[in-house]
């Protein structure tokens, strides 16, 4: 009976099976996936391309700012005429105001020019101002206040393509974890029920046991077998998913090697002590942050400068242009003043279609755009709220069945000892051994489903509420 004690002492070793780390075994865990995805990967790098494109569409819109530099030159001789040589280069300055500064000089000469026209040399200092239409708000303007609003949210953009990917790579992850510690618990089973194997054949060589339990416990140890060699099919498919989600510093894929596995260990996990957030923080953090809802006030911003420009459709265009004008190409000291009394030259023009069909109609089109954004952003808002409440409700219940679990294993373990009592005592066999065996490693192995399960939710309530990426 001296075997039967090594017996039940393998067996009980079983339900205490963890991983003693050995100094030469490499890990990554959970947060090193998250910086490494952060850091290298594909689409997070793209993330940083739209964010430099939103930049570079700011530079273009200012372009339409800069100076602008012209020469105008034309020259006519015929029949031994010499009718006129006319040269004028100008810089225009366009302003944010809506107001354009031009300067210029001019040079003519010739016997048939305009009599309207100066000879000679002459310059001018001028600005040209809208009077109502694109007084306030003009194509350019917009279109340099969209770039930098489209700038700001492209941010945003990218919390919230990280925010999807991290989920993604987080859930990864935790099956990852999940599929180890399966395929950890069953090689332990299996070290255990060889051992088993070898002390029932010597049991049954000296006359203590039954040929029939050295079938039993080969059978067990089969079937154990099986399982390793799936779970470890199971682990290296993890793993490659996982590879996806890793890449170098020098943008190569990088493949786990067999070598690594997880830092994490949910067999020792705390999570019937952890700490659930609290619901009114998540979701007053996901209504001011949550990038979803705030790339809608960026929509909204953008929808706003829309509509003031569409407004400028309903004004009148009325353009006053004024030419301050001087003898010499030095108008700073040959110029005139008073404005309006000697050396000057202007233009007053007016125009306004009679019924306004198009400024009214594209109006009120920006109008209902605006109210058709603020809808969405309130079902937006609706939605992001639900998903966080189910994740919190689901986390809840998690935390709950882990606690139930635990209990629950630590009962299969108490009945798998007390049949090996049983059996000890001569009052049991080898085959309720065995079922007690699997009930005790199905319990652990829902355990570790469970645990998994906790921890991608936990990573999806933080995703819901727009929290998981930087």
């Amino acid at each position: 009976m001296n075997f039967l004690k090594y017996i039940i002492f393998f067996a009980a070793s079983l339900t205490g099976m963890s991983a003693t780390a050995q100094d030469s075994v490499k890990t990554i865990s959970a947060q090193q996936v998250m910086e490494i995805v952060k850091q290298f990967h594909p689409v997070a790098k793209q993330a940083d391309i739209f964010i430099e494109k939103a930049r570079a569409e700011v530079t273009i819109s200012r372009g339409m700012f800069d100076p602008y530099l012209q020469n105008a030159s034309a020259q006519k001789t015929f029949g031994g005429t010499d009718y006129y040589y006319y040269n004028r280069p100008e810089i225009s300055i366009p302003t944010w105001f809506g107001v354009e500064v031009s300067a210029g000089l001019e040079y003519l000469s010739g016997n048939r020019t305009d009599p309207v026209e100066t000879k000679g040399e002459t310059s001018y200092i001028g600005i040209s101002v809208p009077l109502a239409k694109n007084l306030l708000m003009d194509k350019r303007r917009a279109a340099l206040q969209t770039a930098k609003i489209f700038r700001t949210a492209s941010t945003v953009e990218k919390r919230n393509i990280l925010n999807n990917l991290l989920l993604d790579a987080m859930n990864t992850y935790w099956s990852w974890v999940q599929q180890y510690q399966v395929y950890k618990i069953l090689t332990d089973a299996v070290t255990v029920n060889q051992k088993r194997v070898e002390l029932v054949k010597t049991a049954f060589r000296l006359g203590d046991r039954p040929a029939i339990d050295t079938t039993e416990a080969l059978t067990q140890l089969q079937n154990f077998e099986l399982l390793k060699s799936q779970a470890w099919l199971y682990f290296q498919n993890t793993t490659l998913e996982l590879s996806v989600f890793l890449w170098t510093a020098t943008a190569q894929p990088y493949n786990l090697p067999v070598g690594i596995i997880p830092a994490d260990n949910l067999q020792l996990s705390t999570i019937a002590e952890a700490t659930v957030p609290n619901l009114n923080n998540l979701l007053e953090a996901a209504r001011k942050n949550h990038p979803e809802l705030v790339i809608y006030d960026y929509k909204l911003d953008v929808l706003s400068v829309q509509k003031q420009l569409k407004f400028q459709e309903l004004l009148p265009s009325v353009n006053l242009r004024y030419n301050q004008l001087g003898k010499g190409y030095n108008v700073l000291k040959t110029a005139t003043v008073p404005l309006f009394e000697n050396g000057f030259q202007y233009g007053l023009s007016f125009g306004i279609p009679l019924r306004l069909s198009q400024g009214r109609g594209e109006y009120r089109i920006a109008k209902l755009k605006i109210t058709e954004t603020q809808l969405q952003q309130s079902q937006k808002q609706l939605e992001v709220e639900t998903k966080v409440k189910s994740y919190f409700n689901e986390l809840i219940t998690l935390k709950s069945q882990v606690a139930l679990q635990e209990k629950a294993y630590k009962n299969y373990q108490a009945l798998q000892r007390g049949e090996e009592i049983r059996f000890q005592a001569g009052e049991s066999s080898l085959f309720l051994i065995n079922t007690r065996e699997n009930k005790t490693l199905e319990a652990l192995q829902k355990l570790q489903e469970l645990n998994a399960k906790y921890f991608k939710t936990e990573n999806a309530l933080q995703w819901a509420a727009g929290l998981l990426g930087p």
